[in-house]
């Protein structure tokens, strides 16, 4: 008897990141792979069917109803065993379209990360929070990366049932594999420079700005660079001339080897406002790198204070911990090692195993009460 899986999330960048090996896995055990996101090109070969959905940034917008008719659409018609979502606002719509069928199939949600918190503003927190309990009814599986969002999905009933697992795994080999030769843009660092690194998409939630403020308390052998494009790229870099920290902040755009820019770097930073479990602190930890974070969840399951790296509250604790750490450069080299030795159950071959077995769980009705 033919499966058929669908598998959503809010735009195609998520899915090439995380997901690949799954939809693999997935058609060698036989299932039709129905994949839908924004931006899917048409001719993937990773699934069997791509539809790319109008999904769109803005949580009111009609573009996201229409991506829910459509979505409820392809489940009737293709007669659906089994949906994954992804992404918070992929998973809303999602669940949204299955609400009422007579025949729904079965629903894992994947929680990437909530995308509030304790010190997200009350109004937003509920707006949030509302949406997960209304969609609620109609998740038979609900999968948590990070601490805080498990405790909170089992205090809320966010899911029928609620399952915690390591991230998706990374493939850490693309590390070993790449060069690390230096890169062009890498002349621009003297040999001596204590460098930190950040990589990631420049917006409100990466917050890279508090690392500039952060850099700008400190010597002058001090480099930051800052990986990654995005819409708030150039208020950054306006914001480091500001702070007449221009020529020590470096903006090479979109990593393509990660692997050359890590070894370069003495610390990996993160100034992220909100996360779940965050693939670039993973890297840096297998390329033994010690890890200056912000106190915020996903970080606080994956760094130790004082072990495998510090966390901070403010740039100001963020420049006392970097600086601690220039002035000890064999403690950061003993908490690089620490991390590199603690990161072996992220690898992608660890994981995959045992989050295939959580998908699978799913389509057991014994599990729970479904009312398919």
């Amino acid at each position: 008897m033919e499966k058929k899986l669908l598998m959503v999330a809010s735009n195609w960048q998520h899915i090439r990141h995380f997901h690949l090996p799954y939809l693999a896995e997935f058609r060698k055990q036989g299932y039709t792979v129905i994949l839908a996101c924004a931006g899917v090109p048409a001719d993937s070969q990773c699934c069997d069917q791509a539809l790319d959905v109008p999904f769109t940034k803005s949580m009111f917008s009609p573009r996201n109803l229409a991506a829910a008719g459509m979505l409820r659409q392809v489940i009737r018609r293709e007669k659906i065993d089994l949906v994954i979502v992804h992404t918070s606002l992929g998973a809303f719509f999602t669940r949204l379209a299955v609400m009422g069928l007579r025949r729904r199939p079965r629903m894992v949600n994947v929680v990437h990360g909530y995308l509030f918190d304790e010190r997200t503003p009350a109004l937003k927190r509920m707006l949030f929070l509302g949406a997960e309990k209304l969609t609620a009814h109609v998740t038979d599986l609900l999968l948590t990366m990070n601490r805080w969002d498990y405790d909170l999905a089992v205090r809320e009933h966010l899911g029928k049932r609620i399952g915690f697992i390591p991230g998706m795994g990374v493939d850490f080999t693309r590390l070993d594999a790449a060069g690390r030769e230096r890169e062009p843009w890498m002349q621009k660092i003297p040999p001596a420079a204590f460098v930190v690194t950040f990589a990631g998409e420049f917006s409100a939630r990466k917050n890279q700005k508090d690392l500039v403020e952060a850099v700008a308390r400190l010597p002058e052998q001090v480099f930051l660079v800052l990986a990654g494009d995005g819409q708030m790229k150039e208020a950054c870099r306006e914001f480091a001339e500001e702070k007449g920290v221009a020529g020590r902040v470096l903006f090479p755009g979109y990593a393509r080897n990660i692997a050359a820019l890590y070894a370069r770097s003495q610390v990996i930073a993160s100034s992220s406002r909100i996360e779940g479990l965050p693939f670039n602190i993973l890297e840096a930890m297998y390329m033994k790198k010690p890890v200056v974070a912000t106190r915020v969840k996903g970080h606080t399951d994956l760094v130790e204070e004082g072990v495998t790296g510090y966390l901070y509250d403010t740039p100001e604790e963020c420049a006392s911990a970097l600086g601690r750490m220039m002035a000890d450069p064999e403690r950061c080299r003993k908490m690089g090692e620490e991390a590199g030795k603690r990161v072996g159950k992220y690898g992608l071959t660890q994981v995959m195993p045992g989050v295939m077995e959580a998908y699978m769980s799913a389509l057991d009705r014994q599990k729970d009460g479904y009312d398919g």
